[in-house]
């Protein structure tokens, strides 16, 4: 018996109420619709995936946070040896090794952020496929994520500052910037390698030796001025060129900066991140089929 029909004289029974939210999902409608906002609304899942991160880089290794500190000071021992002592490599009177720490620092951050970023969505494949969020938080934890080691780095750093004879000065506040540049640049490159990751695997095998590549095309283990004047334009289109360069003058305080080569570098990154957001948004669709 319809009790809601005979209370109501014979009439149609009312839909039971209720209070649930409905949301749909819908792909972007234009070319330039990312739906960053979307960024903003998840932004609980984005700093759970960043603890995630965190946590299991260090829980699950022997030496914890040490790593942070190991890799940086082996690869400084390394290049002082074979840079500073042998090939005696220029420095403009700095030590060897907070010159080549000072630029070891922030390359090792863009080098993780494209590590994890370009490789992340395979990563978390299972996840893609069973719940829905917006997949750029993949890369952007994964560009969060690493300033931890860049934090415990800098630190030693600073250690290696004291031991040297290095006096910080309050160029160092440019770091903050410098670093957030570098994150910038890494999330750009991460957001053209992790699509293509998902269609083609051979980018696992690709990244590290690129990376190698990239960064003896980096002014790391040898100073900018080194660059014949006619080559400086050419070689400022790598746009860790300028951050590098920067991190030096923020920590020996010495000479400016090639503000030409930063200002060339951050257009280039503008365009790079852009660019990677349109291509990720146009390659997300399929993610869920390819993975």
């Amino acid at each position: 018996m319809n009790l809601a029909g005979a209370e109501s004289g014979g009439g149609r029974a009312m839909p039971p109420r209720t209070s649930e939210r409905v949301t749909q999902i819908r792909p972007e409608r234009g070319l330039f619709d990312l739906e960053l906002e979307a960024v903003w609304r998840y932004r609980d899942l984005l700093a759970t995936l960043v603890k995630r991160d965190v946590m299991v880089l260090y829980r699950q290794a022997a030496l914890g946070a040490a790593w942070a500190v190991i890799q940086p000071v082996f690869a400084i021992a390394i290049f002082t040896f074979i840079f500073g002592r042998i090939a005696k490599f220029p420095t403009g009177g700095a030590p060897y090794p907070v010159f080549a720490f000072a630029a070891v620092l922030p390359w090792n951050y863009f080098a993780e952020c494209v590590r994890r970023g370009g490789l992340g969505l395979v990563t978390e494949a299972e996840l893609i496929r069973k719940v829905y969020f917006p997949r750029i938080l993949l890369p952007l934890s994964a560009a969060i994520a690493p300033l931890v080691d860049l934090a415990i780095g800098f630190g030693v750093l600073l250690v290696a500052m004291l031991i040297y004879g290095v006096t910080p000065t309050w160029r160092l506040l440019a770091v903050v910037p410098l670093s957030l540049i570098a994150g910038l640049m890494g999330l750009a490159v991460s957001l053209w390698f992790g699509p293509v990751n998902v269609r083609f695997r051979d980018v696992k095998h690709t990244l590290p030796f690129l990376l190698q590549i990239w960064m003896y095309a980096s002014p790391v283990v040898y100073a900018f001025s080194m660059i014949p004047d006619r080559w400086k334009p050419l070689y400022a289109l790598n746009p860790m060129v300028g951050v590098i360069e920067g991190f030096r003058w923020a920590v020996l305080g010495q000479g400016q900066p090639d503000l030409g080569a930063m200002a060339i570098g951050a257009v280039i990154i503008c365009v790079l991140l852009f660019g990677g957001l349109v291509f990720f948004k146009r390659m997300e669709r399929s993610f869920a089929d390819l993975i």
